[in-house]
């Protein structure tokens, strides 16, 4: 089922997949009911909720970055804000989101480099042999190894 909301998730979804099979990367393509939150991706997928990949694009100081961490967790802003040694972080709004990726809210895979987007992730995202994530789409997700998304995306941890 193609999310209308979305026009753009099939060419991400195309993006990405051309990106893994240039790199040679295994990975597994679902297509399920849609899901708009971690709990109903990992019982769609029927995967534990930390091998989520939740992709979360975000406005730090005056730059935006992928952040991306086990779904069962949240983005805790003050450590965020320390890290990178700046005064504000909050979440892209809607509109921005659509503007940087095309995409809305949970629909964003871990890459922010197919838009641009440094990305950092949480390194117990590395303890999941498997990670799991919506690839363009609230009704299709991509399974693939944390090694393999590392070496690929290539994120700060």
């Amino acid at each position: 089922m193609i999310d209308l909301q979305n026009a753009d998730g099939p060419r991400v979804l195309a993006r990405l997949r051309a990106l893994l099979d240039r790199r040679g990367i295994a990975y597994d393509v679902s297509e399920h009911e849609p899901v708009y939150t971690s709990e109903q991706a990992a019982r769609v997928r029927g995967t534990p909720m930390e091998s989520g990949a939740k992709a979360l694009v975000c406005k730090a100081g005056d730059d935006f970055h992928l952040f991306v961490m086990p779904a069962s967790m949240k983005l805790h802003t003050r450590a965020v804000r320390k890290t990178l040694g700046i005064q504000r972080l909050r979440f892209a709004t809607r509109e921005e989101l659509l503007d940087l990726t095309g995409l809305t809210p949970g629909c964003v895979p871990p890459f922010g480099s197919l838009f641009g987007l440094p990305t950092r992730c949480d390194e117990r995202l590395a303890e999941q042999p498997r990670i799991n994530f919506n690839a363009g789409d609230h009704g299709v997700s991509i399974g693939m190894t944390f090694t393999d998304y590392a070496a690929v995306e290539r994120p700060v941890l």
